[in-house]
């Protein structure tokens, strides 16, 4: 049987927050549950999910903002929004940050079940890789135990190689955005973060020079790109 479906809510309204987390773990799935935007942020990076449910109107960081720091670092994993405006404007700017789908309060939670699952089925599921275990190349790189490897030789990362390297795994052949990175490994994009960033780049090169595949480049103004060839 496959592993359950990590989701991630965050609600600010605590009894709504509750009763669908309950909702969706009865259903088979496994909901956890956030109640701002920054809490819901610093959860996302530190751990795996499949599908994301963010309130829009929040304290500390609202959805919006929410949702677009995380298609920063993530461009594939779904997001589905809850708001109790109905204004299209709204609806529009959801779908322009990265929204899958969007419902307006008050709904049914079999409603919402069903366009979880609509959503699940029609998103490409590779980038929800088993249990933090990535396959780039000729290296098995285990997100959870730090250890990249390959044939019989095994490396212990840093806890800063091993976040960096997971994200550029989750944009593979993408953009990662330099100030996203920033912010989900080192917590502030300020420019001292910036160059032990670019010194960390540099020991996953090294990392990774045993396949020449692989390569991690500068993207200009951007970011980086791990690309396999």
């Amino acid at each position: 049987m496959s592993k359950k479906t990590r989701v991630l809510l965050v609600e600010d309204d605590p009894n709504l927050g509750l009763l669908l987390s309950e909702y969706i773990n009865a259903k088979g799935y496994e909901c956890t549950l956030r109640v701002n935007g920054q809490e819901g942020y610093d959860t996302f990076v530190k751990n795996e999910y499949d599908f994301l449910i963010f309130d829009v109107m929040m304290p500390i960081k609202d959805g919006f903002t929410l949702a677009k720091e995380v298609r920063g670092i993530d461009k594939t994993i779904p997001i589905l929004f809850l708001t109790a405006k109905s204004l299209k404007e709204d609806t529009l700017k959801g779908f322009n940050v990265g929204a899958d789908d969007y419902m307006t309060k008050p709904f049914s939670m079999e409603e919402l079940l069903v366009r979880m699952n609509a959503i699940l089925r029609r998103v490409p599921q590779e980038s929800n890789e088993e249990e933090g275990h990535y396959k780039i190349g000729i290296f098995d790189f285990d997100h959870r135990q730090q250890i990249l490897s390959f044939n019989d030789e095994s490396n212990k990362l840093t806890t800063k190689e091993n976040e960096l390297l997971k994200l550029l795994c989750k944009n593979k052949n993408g953009v990662l955005e330099r100030n996203d990175a920033l912010k989900a490994v080192w917590g502030d994009d300020n420019y001292f973060n910036g160059r032990s960033m670019d010194v960390y780049i540099a020991k996953l090169r090294k990392h990774l020079k045993a396949d020449s595949s692989l390569e991690i480049i500068n993207v200009h103004g951007k970011g980086f790109k791990l690309l396999e060839n």
